[in-house]
């Protein structure tokens, strides 16, 4: 398809989102891990300890919304919560080996599927494929 033909880019980007979607699910129930856990457990994997308020604003999530997630990770034993020496009322997330056991196998199953999605591309255009997609996926 050239110039106008083809669909519009948000309609390309859900309709991939769906599929991406619709693969990572049983993935993640296979794990016994939420969508919005899994972002937090990945959020917390390569950053230091983060508070409450810094992993809601780095994945753009409500705080009111996160601390059900946050108290069911933390009951299961994948993340702690302590108090920030420096400001008792905070608390501050880091992943436990659980934790950071559990991320590590769902995001490689996930990346498996991937594998399989990226199939439907040549072989020479999966690696400028990411790197687009990576370049327009960043926070502006």
């Amino acid at each position: 398809m050239e110039g106008d033909e083809r669909p519009d880019l948000a309609a390309m980007v859900v309709r991939l989102s769906r599929r991406l979607i619709a693969m990572e699910e049983p993935i993640l129930a296979a794990h016994d891990v939420t969508m919005w856990a899994y972002i937090v457990l990945s959020a917390l994997r390569d950053g230091p300890t983060r508070t409450q308020a810094a992993l809601a604003a780095a994945i753009n999530a409500d705080k009111t919304r996160l601390i059900p997630v946050l108290d069911e990770l933390q009951r299961r034993g994948l993340i702690e919560r302590v108090p920030d020496p420096a400001d008792r009322r905070v608390r501050l997330l880091s992943l436990t080996p659980a934790g950071r056991k559990t991320q590590k196998a769902v995001r490689a199953d996930i990346r498996a599927a991937e594998e399989a999605v990226l199939a439907d591309a040549a072989e020479q255009d999966r690696p400028g494929f990411l790197a687009a997609l990576e370049a327009l996926s960043r926070p502006r």
